[in-house]
C-alpha cells in the first residue's frame, strides 16, 4: 500500500527560520543577519532611516529603482554608512532630539522624523536624480499601526505598513516552478524566511512562535510593481516577472497576496536556525 501522510503537514507545524533580513533605509538593498532583536516597530534598525521628496513625501523602489542599490549598513550607535555605485561612502550620525523635523508622509501616516545632515541631501540627491533628502525615525517620532489589524499602542517603522513580514521559502519555490528565469527571495523584502513548511503555509497562521518569542499573523502582503525590479542592477524587469505569473495563482479580493504581514507579541533576540511554530 503506497503512503501518503509524509506529504501532509499538520496545523502545528514545527519549522525553522532560515533567514533574517533588514533595510535600514527603506528600499536600500537587503542586510542580511545571523540575529536580531525584535521590538515594538519590528526588528531593530529596520526601516528607521528613509528617503522623502522635496514635498516631504516617501520615495521608495516603486518610483526610484536605483534605490535598491544602496547598500546601508549601521555603524555603532545609531549611525548609519551608505554606499552606491559611483557615489563615496557616507557616514550619517544620528540626528539630534532637539534637531530639525521635517513633516512627512508615508502613505497616508503623516509622521514628523529628524532630518539628517545637508551632506545627505546633497549625496542622494546626486545619486537619484532629483531633489531629496534622509530622515530618520527616533523614538519622538511615532506612528500606529492600522487600527483595522492591531492593538492600541502597537506601532510600525518606515516599512510600508507593518512591523515584520515573513515568507515561506517553499511559497518562493513553488513560483520558481513557473517562471522561466528564477527570482531571488529579495524581490519580496521580507524580514523572516521560514523553511520545512508547505507552500503559502503562513497564509493560515494566526499566531506564530519564533524562538521564544510570539508573533500576531495580521495580514497577506499585497504586492505591486516593485517586485520586479531586480535589486542587483536597480532596475525593473522588463518581463514584468515575477508579478505576471503571480497574478495567475495568488489574486485575491485584495489584490495578489505573496507573505504574510507580523505583529511582535514579545521583544528579545532571534537567530537563523530558531525554531517555528504555528500556535494558531
Amino acid at each position: 500500500m503506497t503512503r501518503t501522510h509524509s506529504l501532509t503537514y499538520p496545523a502545528r507545524m514545527t519549522a525553522t527560520l532560515a533567514s533574517i533580513h533588514i533595510y535600514p533605509l527603506k528600499s536600500c538593498a537587503p542586510l542580511a543577519l545571523e540575529y536580531a532583536q525584535v521590538e515594538t516597530r519590528g526588528l531593530a534598525r529596520d526601516r528607521r532611516w528613509m528617503v522623502v521628496d522635496g514635498d516631504g513625501r516617501f520615495l521608495s523602489g516603486r518610483e526610484q529603482p536605483r534605490l535598491t542599490l544602496i547598500r546601508a549598513r549601521p555603524d555603532a550607535g545609531d549611525t548609519l554608512q551608505l554606499d552606491a555605485p559611483g557615489m563615496p561612502t557616507l557616514h550619517l550620525n544620528a540626528p539630534p532630539v532637539d534637531g530639525v523635523r521635517l513633516a512627512a508622509q508615508v502613505w497616508d501616516d503623516a509622521v514628523s522624523p529628524l532630518l539628517a545632515a545637508p551632506t545627505a541631501h546633497v549625496w542622494i540627491s546626486a545619486f537619484l536624480g532629483q531633489p531629496c533628502h534622509i530622515v530618520m525615525m527616533d523614538a519622538g517620532c511615532a506612528r500606529a499601526v492600522d487600527a483595522d489589524y492591531a492593538a492600541p499602542g502597537d506601532e510600525v517603522s518606515f516599512a510600508d505598513g507593518f512591523p515584520l513580514l515573513l515568507i515561506s521559502q517553499a511559497a518562493l519555490d513553488q513560483l520558481n516552478g513557473k517562471l522561466a528565469q528564477p527570482v531571488s527571495m529579495l524581490r519580496f523584502r521580507p524580514n523572516l524566511v521560514v523553511a520545512g513548511t508547505a507552500p503559502h503555509a503562513e497564509d493560515g497562521w494566526k499566531r506564530v512562535r519564533i524562538g521564544e518569542i510570539e508573533f500576531e499573523v495580521v495580514k497577506a502582503c499585497i504586492r505591486c510593481v516593485f517586485t520586479t525590479v531586480d535589486f542587483e542592477r536597480g532596475e525593473r524587469d522588463a518581463s514584468g516577472e515575477p508579478l505576471r505569473s503571480l497574478i495567475g495563482y495568488r489574486r485575491t479580493d485584495k489584490g495578489v497576496a505573496f507573505g504574510q504581514n507580523l505583529i511582535p507579541r514579545g521583544a528579545g533576540t532571534i537567530r537563523v536556525g530558531d525554531s517555528v511554530e504555528a500556535i494558531g
